[in-house]
């Protein structure tokens, strides 16, 4: 099952998640896992945006490093800095990311710099490059260019830490302890991290600064966006990006948002025809998608400002922001109708459960972004039948495992009648998690999500 983090919006497959964002693993596929990442919107920015796992984020082991073969890793972490009970709320960093030959690979492979050093030489690498920034702190970038061995650093985009930030403690802790221009060394399970905290930069002037320095609006929010590249962003140089920012200069996609965001702030405006038009977001531009998004929804930190802006946005509002993959023009828009098939009295109780566990079917069609090929074949009526004959069996009687094996498009769950486990913090979408949670033991519901219509059966 994905986590709003893996994949950040599957707009953001990005901030969702969106970034967003890891890509994730084929058996984490749709049950329930959040598409809602960043917001940003693209299906395959989990790819294009930043090495999560380089960066010293996601889920691995969390802390130090792996141990090498041969002598025990030198200690070159800068304590004097670690030992500081002095930490900033929220930072932004440059790291030059160093393996060295028998560490446990991330990703499954080093880089092939990596194979040809030992610890010792990584370790005095480390330190030169250290020292060089020390003396000129302005090199970062061209530091990390010829050196690092994380791809997400290589954007020249900071990465932005907050104690709650999904990293890895060490990098974590070192980040928020730095002062600004100050450079520090830790060492994680993927290897030395030289860092700098560098000051945040300079708004673009085409962001929505006014939007963003409000606080944000209560609730969850809803939102369409039209996604626009140019040839520099992440996407674009992955080769993954729409073929017309590839082309594209930053001025021609400057020109072409503000004329975009025009359209969209005009009375009447069809934003759906804008992103169908514009939009180079492939999960949501056909589909005029509409995402939720909330203040505890995770995403990779490289899309905060996505998340802000739409938490700020009042209804109909529409504003600009920068990330890693482009620009966002962003509308908050009324919540989607409710979907006929959906179990609308159950999702109007109170939640029944503070933990659930539940069983799902997941089954697809033509009108959302369905990977199996059922799915990606079936048309609305033949979803209609088959949906309300599921939930008639399950009603009746039938053990829902078989129907799972049988039907389901989850490749998480669908074969072994797997669960989940559901509660109100859990990494999922929140159609998923709000039924789920509003289930009685036993109780079959209906509920829609971007990965198609969900059967859930709670199960505990």
């Amino acid at each position: 099952m994905r986590t709003t983090y893996q994949t950040a919006i599957a707009v953001l497959v990005l901030l969702v998640g969106a970034a967003g964002c890891q890509k994730p693993s084929k058996d984490k596929a749709a049950a329930g896992g959040s598409n809602q990442g960043s917001g940003s919107g693209s299906g395959s920015a989990g790819a294009a945006g930043p090495s999560a796992e380089a960066a010293g984020k996601g889920s691995g082991s969390g802390s130090g490093s792996a141990a090498p073969a041969g002598p025990p890793a030198q200690d070159i972490d800068s304590k004097d800095i670690l030992v500081r009970s002095e930490t900033a709320p929220e930072v932004q960093v440059k790291h030059v990311l160093l393996a060295w030959n028998g560490m446990a690979p991330p990703r499954g492979h080093l880089d092939p710099r990596a194979i040809k050093r030992s610890n010792a030489d990584t370790a005095k690498l480390a330190q030169d490059i250290a020292a060089k920034l020390k003396t000129n702190p302005e090199q970062i970038d061209q530091l990390i260019k010829d050196n690092s061995e994380d791809p997400g650093s290589l954007s020249g985009d900071p990465y932005v830490v907050k104690a709650d930030s999904p990293f890895v403690p060490e990098f974590k802790n070192l980040a928020i302890r730095l002062k600004e221009k100050e450079v520090g060394i830790i060492r994680t399970q993927f290897g030395y991290h030289v860092m700098i905290r560098v000051p945040p930069p300079p708004p673009d002037p085409l962001e929505s600064a006014d939007i963003l320095a409000r606080p944000e609006e209560p609730g969850a929010v809803n939102i369409q966006q039209v996604m626009i590249g140019w040839k520099d962003t992440q996407l674009a140089k992955s080769g993954q990006g729409d073929k017309r920012a590839t082309e594209r200069t930053k001025a021609d996609a400057d020109k072409l948002v503000k004329d975009v965001a025009d359209k969209a702030r005009a009375k009447g405006a069809d934003m759906p025809k804008l992103m169908k038009e514009y939009s180079e977001d492939p999960t949501a531009k056909d589909s005029a998608r509409t995402d939720e998004i909330s203040s505890d929804m995770q995403v990779n930190p490289m899309f905060d400002p996505f998340k802000k802006l739409a938490l700020r946005l009042k209804l109909g509002e529409v504003g600009v922001v920068k990330t890693p993959l482009g620009w966002h023009i962003v509308k908050r828009v009324p919540p989607p109708p409710p979907d006929p098939l959906e179990s609308s009295a159950i999702l109007k109780r109170e939640p029944a459960t503070a933990l659930a566990k539940v069983k799902h079917i997941l089954l697809g069609w033509t009108g959302v972004h369905a990977t199996d090929p059922r799915g990606a074949k079936r048309d609305r009526a033949t979803l209609d039948k088959l949906v309300k004959d599921t939930v008639a069996k399950l009603v009746k009687g039938d053990k829902i495992e078989p129907l799972m094996a049988e039907l389901s498009e989850d490749p998480g769950s669908a074969k072994a009648g797997t669960s989940y486990d559901v509660s109100p913090t859990a990494g999922l979408v929140a159609p998923f998690k709000n039924l789920s949670l509003r289930l009685k033991v036993g109780e079959v519901g209906v509920v829609k999500t971007d990965f198609g219509i969900h059967i859930i059966k709670r199960v505990e």
